[in-house]
Order: C-alpha cells, then sequence, then structure tokens
C-alpha cells in the first residue's frame, strides 16, 4: 500500500515508525511530516499543510493513495474524512458529524445522557450570568470545560467558587480559547484515578486496542498548569485497570457509544480514545478524542506486535471483524518522558539547541519521536512547546521507565524540561524513590 499520514507531531512520528514497519506499506507519505519523520525509511514529507483539504485531496488522487491515516483531531472535526471517502479514498478516521465526540464536549455530554452512558453530572452554558448562578449553588472542586477544541489545555478544576466563575467568564468572554470557548460545559469533579483507554471500530465493529496513563500537569508531583501531556505509560497500573475492568468498559462505555452513533446516523470509523475516571473501580467517561493521544500514542506504538498499516486499513474498509481476538500487544511496559520547551504550556523560546538526539541508540525498545523539532546546521532545534518523546519498551515499568530516563540524560538542552516522576505512581514505594 502507499499510504498518506497526515499531520507532525510526535503522535505522527510514533504511527509513521510503526507503518514503515508493516509488510503492506510500500511507501509512507507524511503530510506535512517533519525532518524526523522523513529520515525514516520508506518515509517521505508532503509538506502539505494538515488544514489544506484541497491539496491533500489532490495529492492522494496524483499519488494513487491506497489509504489515508489521520493523526490530529482538527482535520477530521474540518471534514477531511468525508472530503476523502467522497473520492472513494479508504481514510482511518471519523466523519466530521462523527468528530463531534471530541470536537463538541456539549454533543459528548448530550450523547452519554441520552444513551445512558455514565458520565459525570453537567450542563451546557453559553451565557455567562447564567453559568454563574449554577455556578454559585454547586459544590467544590467543579470542572470546567471549553466545548471546542483547544489541544488538550480546555479544561480547568476551579478549587472555589470564584475561581469558576472567573473561569467561566474567562472562557466565554473568548479570552482564554477563542471561539472554542464559545460555550462552556460545567460539570461536577469526580474523585478517582484517571485511565486512557483506546478501542478501534469500523462503523459496526469496534474492538479493545490497549490502556495507557497520562501526566497532564507541567510539573513533578501532579503540580502546576494542566499540558497537552508530559508523559506517558502503558498499559495501566495493575491496581487500576485490569481485563475485568477491560470488559466492563467495553460493555458499560465503548460499546454503547458505538451503538449511539450509528443510531444518530454518525456511524464511527477509527480510534475511539476515552478518557476515563475509576471512581471506587468504575468507569466514568470524562471525555472522548477521536485520534490516538500524544503522548499515550507513543508507549502504545512500541507495544504494538500487529501490523499496524493493515489493521487500520480494514478498519477504514470495515473489514475489522477478522481481527477480532487477534489484535497482538506486547507484555512489557512502555513508558514515554515528555521533553518540553521552558515556560511550556505558556510561552516559550523556539530555535533553542538540542545536543545529544543523535546518540541515543534507537531500536524497537528505545526511540526518540519529535514532535517539535528541526534539523539545520548539522543537529536538532525546537520549534514546538512539547518538543522531544523519549520512549522506552521494559520487562517491567521499572525498566522502561529506567532506560527512558537513562536516554533523557544523554540529551542537553538548557532551555527544556521534563518532569521526573513520570510512571511514579505504577511504582510502590521502594521502586519510585
Amino acid at each position: 500500500m502507499k499510504i498518506l499520514l497526515v499531520g507532525s507531531g510526535g503522535r505522527e512520528h510514533a504511527l509513521a515508525w510503526k507503518l514503515v514497519q508493516s509488510e503492506g506499506c510500500e511507501h509512507l507519505f507524511v503530510a506535512p511530516g517533519s525532518d524526523a519523520i522523513d529520515m525514516e525509511p520508506k518515509a517521505s514529507c508532503t509538506h502539505i499543510a494538515t488544514d489544506n483539504l484541497e491539496e491533500i485531496l489532490a495529492f492522494t488522487a496524483a499519488e494513487h493513495i491506497d489509504l489515508v491515516v489521520v493523526g490530529p483531531e482538527a482535520p477530521l472535526v474540518a471534514g477531511l474524512a468525508d472530503t476523502l471517502r467522497a473520492q472513494g479514498v479508504a481514510v482511518f478516521g471519523p466523519s466530521q458529524k462523527a468528530a463531534q465526540l471530541e470536537g463538541s464536549k456539549g454533543f459528548m455530554k448530550d450523547l452519554c445522557k441520552k444513551y445512558d452512558i455514565p458520565t459525570a453530572a453537567y450542563e451546557r452554558f453559553s451565557d455567562f450570568e447564567k453559568a454563574k448562578t449554577y455556578i454559585e449553588k454547586q459544590a467544590m472542586p467543579l470542572v470546567i470545560k471549553a466545548d471546542g477544541l483547544a489541544a488538550g489545555k480546555g479544561v480547568i478544576i476551579a478549587q472555589n467558587h470564584e475561581e469558576a466563575i472567573e473561569t467561566a467568564k474567562d472562557m466565554l468572554s473568548g479570552n482564554a480559547f477563542g471561539d472554542a470557548g464559545a460555550e462552556v460545559v460545567i460539570e461536577e469533579f469526580l474523585e478517582g484515578e484517571e485511565v486512557s483507554f483506546f478501542a478501534i471500530a469500523d462503523g459496526k465493529t469496534v474492538l479493545p486496542l490497549s490502556s495507557a496513563q497520562d501526566h497532564k500537569r507541567a510539573y513533578d508531583n501532579d503540580e502546576g498548569p494542566n499540558t497537552g501531556g508530559m508523559g506517558a505509560y502503558s498499559p495501566a497500573r495493575a491496581q487500576v485497570w485490569d481485563e475485568a475492568k477491560q470488559t466492563e468498559t467495553m460493555e458499560r462505555v465503548i460499546l454503547p457509544t458505538i451503538r449511539a452513533m450509528e443510531e444518530e446516523d454518525c456511524a464511527y470509523t477509527g480510534v475511539l480514545y476515552a478518557g476515563l475516571m475509576m471512581v471506587k473501580g468504575k468507569p466514568y467517561l470524562i471525555e472522548y478524542n477521536v485520534r490516538f493521544g500524544d503522548p499515550e500514542c507513543q508507549p502504545l506504538m512500541m507495544r504494538l506486535e500487529s501490523d499496524l498499516a493493515t489493521l487500520l486499513y480494514d478498519a477504514a474498509t470495515k473489514n475489522l471483524e477478522r481481527w477480532t481476538g487477534k489484535i497482538k500487544w506486547h507484555t512489557q511496559a512502555a513508558l514515554c518522558v515528555v521533553m518540553a520547551a521552558e515556560g511550556y504550556p505558556g510561552s516559550y523560546p523556539k530555535d533553542t539547541t538540542i545536543d545529544g538526539v543523535d546518540a541515543v541508540a534507537n531500536s524497537q525498545t528505545q526511540k526518540i519521536f519529535h514532535a517539535g523539532t528541526k534539523r539545520g546546521d548539522g543537529g536538532w532545534f525546537s520549534t514546538g512547546g512539547r518538543v522531544l518523546g523519549v520512549t522506552a519498551l521494559g520487562s517491567t515499568i521499572v525498566e522502561a521507565r529506567k532506560t527512558a530516563y537513562d536516554m533523557v540524560s544523554q540529551i542537553s538542552w538548557p532551555q527544556g524540561f521534563y518532569r521526573k516522576d513520570i510512571g511514579n505512581r505504577a511504582l510502590d514505594k521502594a521502586e519510585a524513590a
């Protein structure tokens, strides 16, 4: 197959790395890709922007692309999958209507309410005074979410009424997240532990993939502002996740969602990433994402044994049923440490020099995935907030964590920072010391 992967971040580098290993992949084109992705075997970057739907369509036709894999959420919410499918192209990714599961938190919450999918109690507001009146009557803390896409940062946990009112005002005024905050969802705070769970669907059939746990806060001990993710490990720790929990989540959350989407005339094709809160051992849906997570995708791809290109093609062409019970994973754990630019998720410097990247050994069990870099004058330079995803596979989470941090120690980047406690909660106290 000739495959086109849309995107340019760390998630897309991980997908590219896995796709080119597939026997079914003749060549991988990436739009726009990155200098790091361009260095992968069988891969070449096209430099077509992810929001240039017309140019993506023209390229797909000119190169006789067999499969398009859409990495980020924005092109899906903009309708890229619909445009390509209308031309007879196999696409891994949901339609514009189905992508509302991530594109509108209100849509997702309303779907949960209508089809009895367990989630936190909530209300939706576009009027600040009504939101304020509602907040004043609620117990704290309270979760306030921008309805639209906000690059993983549009969720604020307000600890008191004053903070909640100020947050709602900031979002609804457009100051915080622009149009994404024109409507807000205000929901109860659920006490528990978060788990990321991934499933794959072809419109009818839906199969479980695997689990992960992300670290959203910028600094150690889950302190500091929310980010797009500072590190992740897979699978989720055994104390909160096992086969029984996966089965329960499929039955209570994932399968009802797929049936509901079909009922609402927006059958779902692609990966379904459920952000769950495990409350007293029971899964509650916090949010849906319509793409692989970043940085969860990095450890997931390292753990996946099955042929990714064939799996995604079969999902795109409604042949997923043949994979029932056959998606294979390494039993080992994988862990990703994100190296970010100092100041992220606020303002941060760009074009800073990163030394030592090429000296770190890359293999099937350890890899540096590039999220925001460019190559020039023989070295690597930062171009984004989250810049590197240093990822390792190990027989245990302890081994994967040690290898990942050993890799980090070989990189010299004075303008960067990283959390030093990724995976700590999956260790016992002696291992974490």
